[in-house]
Parts: C-alpha cells; structure tokens; sequence
C-alpha cells in the first residue's frame, strides 16, 4: 500500500520546567528520559526547557548525571544524551519534610530566573504517593497559573485502586489544579496504531456504514504479554490484572472501537463520546458471571525456553494469593449502534506470545450461493488491528482460488504503519509528553470515564478481593496460551 500524502512536521513547543518525581525510578530512566530524547531528536523541545529531578535518594548533580549516562546509554544515541544531560538538576527531596514545598519553589524560582516558563509535574511515582504530592505542591501554591505561565500535573495510571478511592485522589487533586491542568496518562493511547482506530473509522466510507450491530457479530481487544510481574509483587499483589490493565487500557481500546463520531476531533467532544460508551456498559449479572467472566493465574512453566516459576512462587507474592493475572470479559453496550454485539476483553501475563490487537469479526455471509463446492461454510471476514508488537491493519476476505474447480480461498489486504515511510517515528511516551507541554488533552482520561469504569468493574472486583468469593480461579502454564476455558469461548 502506498501512502498518498505525508503529514507536516509538529513544531517545537514553547519552553518548560519539567519537574519528574521518583526521578531514580524504573518509569523515569526506562519510558520518560527516552521520551525526551525522542523529543529531542525530531528538534521537538525547546532548547530554553529544563528539567528538574526530584527524588528522595541523596545524590549529587554529578553523580544523577552519570547514572542518567548509565541507565541511557544504549536506549539513547549519544548526541540526544549530551543534549539532554546538561539540561537536567537533581533535587534530593523528601515530601513528608515540612519545608519540601518551599525547597522545590525555590529550586523551580532559580530554573525560572531568567525566562518564566510553564510548569509541568511529572508525579513517576506509586499511587500511595500520588496524594501526598498534590498536596505538597498545592500547600506551596505551585498549581497557581499566571497570565503567562501555565501550569500542569501528570498522573499514571491506577486513578485509585476503586471507585472510592478514586474519587478520594480527584478531590485532592481539584483542590489545587482544575481539571484542565490534570493530564490522567494512558501510554496505550499513544501508540499510532490505536489512534488510527479512529482515523480508520471515521475518515473512511468503507468502514463506517458497516460498523454496527447489522454487520459486526463480535469484537475481540488482547492485551497478552510474556512476562511475568516482575519487581512489582507489592503493587501487583493488590491489584491484579482487572485493576492494572481492565479499568485502564482495555476500556480505553473498547471506547475506540466503540464511540460515535464527535462533530469535531477537539478534546473534550472526543472525550465525551469516550464517556458515553462507558454509561452504554450492561451491568454485569452477578448470578451469571461466570458466562462472562474467567480468572486465571498463571502457574509454572517455560518462557523463551527457560523455566519460570508461578505466580505463587514469584518473590514478594503471598503464598495464598488469590490474584488473578489473566481475565477474559465479556461485556455489552446498550446503546442503539450496539445492541446484543459482545465485545471480548482478554489480557494476562506469561503467555505464549506477546501481542496487542483488535479483531472485528464481521457476521457471515446470509446464504451461501457455493453449495456444490467443497466450501459450504464460508468464513467471515475480519478485520485485524495489530497494535503491538505488529502494528498492522489486516482485512481478511475470501477470493476465488487459483484453478479450474471453484473453490473459496482466504486472503488478506494488509497495511503496516510506517512501512516505507523515510519519517522518523516518535516515540510514544514521547507523544503523550509532547501533549501535556502543549496542552493537548484528547488522549488523556477525564474524570467522569475514570469514575464510570470504576462503578462498572466494581461488583466483580469486590467478589475477587473477598476471602470467601466463589469465583473460579483457573491455573494456567507459564508460556501456554492461558486458561482452557478462555479459550473456549474467547474465541
């Protein structure tokens, strides 16, 4: 497939003091310091931007240089970290220290000295710390804007562990910064792929007529991944993969699939029609559940030829663990476009294959006219978004086979984003960054979603967290394709 026309070059965006919390962090130095340099790179930040680093590690300004140098060196190319490097301060802080708020509004004072620059808060940090941080740089008047100067907080996913507890941190967080200065991230919504789930189904007449209840049988959204948890025993144990994934990414990519076209591609009519798929959700029938829902998780096994253990023998992980690491969902819309489509939601860890996609299985044919031939069932077409690691656009349809007999043989139209385009690909933590300097909020939650998710998801996820729930917990082998049930009915 040959692209007709390429997009304009984004320009630079104006000057920031970018202040990253947890600044020693896994999220700083593996997704945001490479985002930066992507930013970099493509000549996209301003060479007037600073960056202060805040952590609570007692380093010196030589000593957090080199071990940016160290953690970078090769996820980096040297000339984007010597242009980096210099532009970066470390601040060693403890927010439960009563002065830290006025330490880092003088440090922020001295970035400022010469040129008032925008703001942005950069919280790279576990959700426990997410409140008291707010709160700090509220109690210090750091969520102030001027006439000049903006000023923004970024926050990473989970918006709180329920619904609760999420409206506990929206509360702080609206009591020093309006929702438009909040930037609730969601790096899966920066992935090209799934931003072209929109451009697919709106800028083009071939698949909008068709993608509703008439013509869609179901919608299958996988998230699989291959690692385990990791270092995140203390984080993952009290979540699962209903909190750390479902309410997050997986409802992100169903409001794509699912949304009407707003009037205008701007934020908020976006993000209200995001909105509207989440009111449209079907209650769950919680004496029904287990024809929509199946927990797994994941016992011993090989990955990539080596043997890894289970889940309950993961480090940090309580030998009793109920936490599911997969889940399948089934869920409806009750809404006029999808009334009765199911739409199957599936993401665990240690599975066979890493992979992220969305499958639209379109219904068969109504009769076939192909009897006397050997092809009495023809098989629906579908059509296969590849978000990672394949970032695809796959239209599956069925043609004449070669030959003098008649018979029905598969095809596949295939488009792989970026393939022989001479452009540079910016990295995606990079767009989502570039979004929260300029302001940009359509890839970004908003509360209302947040809280409508939550609502949704929080009858099972009381079930689960109950020591005496009846809901099956299916063991699957690390490396295997998940739990047998799921696979099943995933399908």
């Amino acid at each position: 497939m040959t692209a007709t026309s390429s997009c304009p070059t984004a320009s630079q965006a104006a000057p920031v003091n970018l202040v990253i919390f947890g600044a020693t962090g896994d999220l700083a130095m593996r997704k945001i310091f490479p985002a930066l340099a992507s930013l970099c790179q493509n000549g996209l930040l301003s060479h007037d931007t600073r960056i202060l680093a805040v952590g609570r590690t007692d380093l010196s300004a030589d000593e957090y240089s080199n071990l940016i140098g160290e953690k970078l060196a090769h996820a980096i190319p040297p000339s984007c970290l010597a242009d980096l490097v210099p532009r970066v301060r470390y601040l060693r802080l403890d927010p439960d220290e009563p002065e830290s708020g006025y330490t880092l509004s003088m440090a922020l004072g001295d970035l400022d000295r010469e040129t008032p620059k925008n703001r942005l808060f950069y919280l790279a940090v576990p959700p426990n710390a997410y409140i008291p941080l707010a709160t700090m740089l509220g109690e210090a008047d750091l969520g102030r804007e001027s006439e000049d100067t903006s000023v923004r907080i970024v926050v990473e996913k989970p918006f709180g562990r329920d619904l609760p507890t999420a409206r506990e941190l929206d509360t702080v967080l609206h009591r020093y910064f309006s929702e438009r200065q909040i930037f609730r991230i969601d790096h899966y919504m920066a992935k090209e792929t799934v931003q072209n789930v929109l451009l697919l189904r709106f800028a083009n007449a071939l698949f909008e007529p068709v993608w509703n209840r008439r013509y869609i049988d179901h919608i299958r959204i996988t998230a699989a991944e291959t690692l385990g948890i990791g270092h995140r025993a203390g984080f993952y144990d009290q979540a699962g993969v209903l909190r750390d994934m479902f309410q997050n990414h997986m409802m992100m990519l169903l409001s794509l699939c699912a949304m009407e076209p707003p009037s205008i591609f701007e934020a908020e009519l976006v993000r209200d029609e995001r909105s509207k798929v989440f009111r449209a959700l079907r209650p769950l029938d919680l004496e029904r559940l287990d024809e929509q829902l199946i927990l797994g998780q994941y016992g011993p096994g090989m990955s990539d030829g080596e043997a890894v253990p289970g889940y309950l023998q993961e480090p940090g992980v309580r030998p009793d663990s109920t936490t599911p690491t997969f889940a399948w969902l089934k869920v409806y819309l009750d809404n006029w476009r999808w009334q009765g489509v199911p739409f199957h939601l599936c993401s665990g860890k240690r599975l066979e294959a890493k992979h992220t996609e969305i499958t639209v299985q379109f219904k068969s044919v109504p009769v076939s006219m192909f009897r006397k031939s050997k092809d009495e069932i023809i098989p629906p077409n579908r059509l296969v978004i590849g978000i990672h690691p394949d970032e695809v656009v796959r239209l599956e349809v069925q043609t004449k086979g070669q030959g003098s007999t008649l018979c029905l043989q598969g095809q596949s139209m295939e488009f792989s984003y970026g393939a022989g385009s001479g452009l540079g690909r910016l990295d995606d933590y990079a767009k989502v960054l570039m979004d929260c300097i300029t302001g940009d909020q359509t890839l970004f939650w908003r509360q209302d979603a947040v809280e409508l998710c939550w609502g949704f998801l929080t009858p099972i996820l009381d079930r689960c967290d109950c020591p005496d729930s009846e809901l099956p917990l299916h063991t699957y082998v690390a490396g295997g394709p998940g739990p047998k049930a799921a696979q099943r009915v995933g399908s």
